[in-house]
């Protein structure tokens, strides 16, 4: 595990404390009919290693399909924050463009999940 990092929206109305699994290099991008339209890559943290520290008023749920993937957005800028893994629902997959001084730019190339052909939705 890493040091905690920290994750806000755009508007600064929610701030996460965030323990990653495996700092940066769990990065990914889904190519899933949801992920690929959002385009963010993620990183992993573990169920534990969350924290809402302000704005979980603020956040906002989106599900779909399985149900298993459980997206967090601000309401107030729209920026996703996290979400449950649907991949592994034991994790969380956390907005690597929201990690303060982080720009995913810098971590070029992010490799890409087949989100298309998941196992679930088999």
């Amino acid at each position: 595990m890493t040091d905690p990092v920290k994750v806000t929206c755009h508007c600064g109305a929610v701030e996460l404390r965030v323990t990653l699994s495996d700092g940066l290099r769990t990065a990914r991008r889904c190519d899933c009919s949801y992920c690929r339209r959002r385009a963010v890559p993620a990183v992993s943290a573990p169920l534990d290693g969350l924290e809402v520290v302000r704005g979980a008023e603020t956040l906002t749920l989106y599900q779909w399909g399985t149900m298993t993937a459980q997206h967090h957005f601000c309401s107030v800028c729209g920026i996703y924050m996290y979400h449950r893994r649907r991949s592994n629902p034991n994790e969380y997959g956390v907005n690597m463009g929201a990690i303060e001084g982080v720009n995913p730019a810098d971590h070029e190339p992010i490799p890409w999940n087949d989100g298309v052909n998941h196992p679930s939705d088999r």
